[in-house]
This record gives structure tokens, C-alpha cells and sequence, in this order.
């Protein structure tokens, strides 16, 4: 069994009425204040029992096992970084060898955030960007300067930019981007996949990498990539070096015509997704355009090899309602999201969040997820059949995001201010991330 550290903070109860399991509540962190739009919460798996708060602006905090901020950010790029909007910092993502002595990846950690035009040679405003960094002999404090760029891609328009970057259980880093903006993908990125048929009329841009849009990414950012190697990186556009190289379970790693990137397709805006830590199964919410909301589910396949890019439907579909864009989905048929709910009733932008694999008894196997707008988070399972969803009343506003610490236990993220989940809790003989 792995050995964790439990995060010890007190909690100030809220509002918190369940119609699904009474024994839940979610609980306000106490002494984590004046956070600046605060909208990510991720571990480094180093056993500190650290977590790190992202702020959109451009800035990462580190809380310690005891509940401490301290007065001076893990890492501030701010300057290097355009917000707001759907613009900012938007996620990090720790090496998966950052803690081990010695290792390739030790101290190593990755930023995704839209370009302020200048600090990244190559890029316009907004352009999304994913730079390596490394942390400095404080292991509380990073070093500013990022160590290497990794990954830049065009944006057509300032929305959709996409958000949660992770790495999977076969080490490889995943993103998922959105179409790259406006309504209905007028660009039509979500469903082309050959980057030589993109669409440039208009405001649309002619840049190979807009074929990566609409779309989750696999990428081994612990080999690069020799430009005489290059026949599919659209990332760089063939013919280039990479700072990466393309995965050879990736369904398209080696067909010309395809991006070698991308591992899933027909995505409008994954804002946030999440690995099932126990299976490695895939959940992203994507957010909806006029009046569906919807939760995709993607099993994680045998040997890690995707025989084929699952198309997610958008923009022929808005979840499994027949979209009227105009553009037909080639084969194979549209996966359906496993759940969808409607744009009405104050619900605006679908929160991603996790499948629960902490320690609340009446949690456990359930998916976790909520809604930007109204503040409402729902507890889906299968038991019965298909995914049904009870709806938890958690009083709050502005549900940016849910976020799991290296325990397992889960967070959500609401205005400037951090909540935690709790109830009756049970052991979970032999529980290891």
C-alpha cells in the first residue's frame, strides 16, 4: 500500500441540503483567502500532501498538509499570460517522475495558458501555449523562466480555448482543446481532421495547427522529434522538429493526412475532464452551445492502444441531439454522452468533474459533476442501468471547477473561495492512487 499524506485542515460548514446522500456536505476551507479567480486544483503524487491552486491571471499557489498559504506564489507568469474572459492560466500538470531522485522528469511541471502575443516567440494574443517548467531549490517555489516550450497552437477566435491538461496512467500528456471559438465552430475544427482540408475563409486561420481544435491530444513530452522525422506533427507542421514526440498507440501516428496529436475528436469546449484514478477510463464534460450540456465518457482501452479516434459528435450533434451546422460526421457513428442536461433553469456551462475513489462511503464509484452557472452539482452512478444523476443543493456560485487531492479526497472551486466534500468515511483496504 502507498504510503499518503492526508491533508489536516478544519472546515466551516455552508448551506448544503442533498438530495442524494444525506451524509454529504461540502465544507469551506478555512484560512484560503484572497485568491484571484481561482480555477484549478491539482497534486504533484510527491506524498507531501501538498495541493496547487490556479489562478486565471497567471498565478499557482501551493497549500501544505496543514492548510498554510503562504505569502508568496508557487510560480507567476502573469506577464507571459492573456486574460480573462475563457483566456488565462489554465491548468498545470506534474511530471509523473517530479518527486523521484534522479529521474528525467524530477522537478519538472507544465503550464497551459493563452499567449499574450509577446513573451512567446511565434504566437499572437491568445494563442494557446504549453511551456515545461522547473521548481527551484524551495520546493515551494518555481522557477519563472520556463525551461521549454512544448506546444503552441493557433486560435481562430478568444473562446473555446479548452483547459485540463493531465498526464494519463501510460505517461503521456493529454489536452483537451476546444474548436477555438464562436458559435457553432464556423470553422468547422472539431471535425476536420486532415489538416490539409482546414478551413481559412473568413476569420478562420490558415495555420496547420488549428487541426488540432475540437479535439484531445496524447503527446511524450520525455522524447522530441527530428525534423526529418516529422511527417504528421501539426503541432509544428510537417517537416519541423518538435519539443515532443507522438505516442505509437496514437491512432493516427502514422498517417500523413492526419495530426498525430490527437487521440479524440468532435469536442466544443472540454473546459474540464478527469481519469478515473482506478480504471483510467476518461470523463470530460463538454460544454454545451444553445441547449445541451454533456458528460462523454471514453474507456480506457486494452494495452493502452486506441485502435481508433473516437469522434464525440460536435458539431454534428449538441450531446445527442442532431445539431443544425450544416456538416456532416463521417464514420464512424458519433459516440453518445453517457449524460446530458438542458440549458435551462440557470445552468449555462457543464463542470467536469471525477468519478469518486476517496474514502466517503456514500460517494464511492459515483461520478461528481456540476454546472458553472446555477452552482448546482449532481452524483451520478449506474447501479440501475444507464447514468442517472441526483441533484446535491450546494448553495454556491460560479462552479469553476472540482479538483482531487493525492488522498483522493474531492474539492470544489466556486467564486474565490475553496470547499471540500466530506461525510461518513470508510477505509478503503489497499487504496493506492
Amino acid at each position: 500500500m502507498q504510503s499518503l499524506i492526508f491533508p489536516v485542515f478544519l472546515f466551516l460548514s455552508i448551506s448544503a441540503m442533498a438530495q442524494g446522500p444525506s451524509d454529504v456536505e461540502l465544507q469551506a476551507v478555512p484560512g484560503i483567502s484572497g485568491l484571484n479567480a481561482p480555477l484549478g486544483l491539482k497534486h504533484a503524487s510527491d506524498g507531501s500532501g501538498r495541493i496547487f491552486i490556479v489562478e486565471q491571471g497567471g498565478r499557482v499557489w501551493v497549500i501544505d498538509s496543514a492548510g498554510n498559504l503562504p505569502g508568496e506564489p508557487f510560480i507567476d507568469i502573469s506577464s507571459s499570460v492573456t486574460c480573462c474572459g475563457e483566456r488565462g492560466l489554465l491548468d498545470i500538470a506534474f511530471h509523473p517522475e517530479y518527486s523521484s531522485a534522479g529521474a528525467d522528469g524530477e522537478g519538472l511541471f507544465y503550464l497551459h495558458f493563452s499567449s499574450d502575443g509577446s513573451a512567446i516567440a511565434g504566437t499572437d494574443i491568445g494563442d494557446t501555449v504549453v511551456a515545461e517548467f522547473s521548481v527551484s531549490g524551495d520546493p515551494d517555489i518555481a522557477n519563472v523562466e520556463p525551461e521549454r516550450i512544448i506546444l503552441t497552437v493557433t486560435q481562430d477566435f478568444s473562446n473555446h480555448n479548452g483547459g485540463q491538461m493531465r498526464f494519463g496512467p501510460d505517461g503521456y500528456l493529454y489536452l483537451g482543446l476546444g474548436d477555438g471559438g464562436r458559435g457553432g465552430d464556423p470553422c468547422n475544427r472539431a471535425q476536420t481532421l486532415d489538416p490539409a482540408l482546414i478551413e481559412t475563409s473568413g476569420d478562420c486561420k490558415n495555420d496547420p495547427s488549428v487541426a488540432l481544435l475540437g479535439k484531445m491530444l496524447r503527446i511524450d513530452v520525455d522524447s522530441s522529434t527530428q525534423a526529418d522525422q516529422n511527417t504528421n506533427l501539426c503541432g509544428v507542421g510537417a517537416g519541423n522538429a518538435a519539443e515532443y514526440s507522438i505516442p505509437a498507440e496514437n491512432p493516427f501516428a502514422d498517417q500523413t493526412d492526419r495530426c498525430g496529436e490527437v487521440l479524440l475528436y468532435g469536442l466544443r469546449n472540454p473546459w474540464r475532464w478527469s481519469f478515473d484514478r482506478h480504471t483510467g477510463d476518461i470523463w470530460i464534460g463538454d460544454v454545451g452551445q444553445n441547449q445541451w450540456e454533456e458528460i462523454d465518457l471514453v474507456p480506457a482501452p486494452a494495452q493502452g492502444t486506441f485502435d481508433v479516434a473516437e469522434n464525440l459528435g460536435w458539431n454534428c450533434f449538441e450531446g445527442s441531439s442532431t445539431f443544425s451546422s450544416g456538416n456532416d460526421c463521417p464514420p464512424p457513428s458519433p459516440v453518445m454522452p453517457v449524460i446530458e442536461y438542458a440549458r435551462d433553469d440557470g445552468n449555462c456551462s457543464v463542470t467536469g468533474g471525477y468519478r469518486y475513489r476517496g474514502f466517503i462511503r456514500s460517494l464511492q464509484g459515483r461520478y461528481v459533476y456540476g454546472d458553472y452557472c446555477s452552482g448546482r452539482i449532481w452524483f451520478a452512478d449506474d447501479e440501475s442501468g444507464p447514468w442517472q444523476s441526483e441533484q446535491f443543493e450546494s448553495g454556491l456560485s460560479w462552479l469553476r471547477s472540482f479538483g482531487e487531492d493525492e488522498a483522493g479526497n474531492l474539492y470544489a472551486i466556486a467564486g474565490s473561495q475553496l470547499y471540500r466534500f466530506i461525510g461518513e468515511e470508510i477505509f478503503l483496504d489497499g487504496f493506492e492512487e
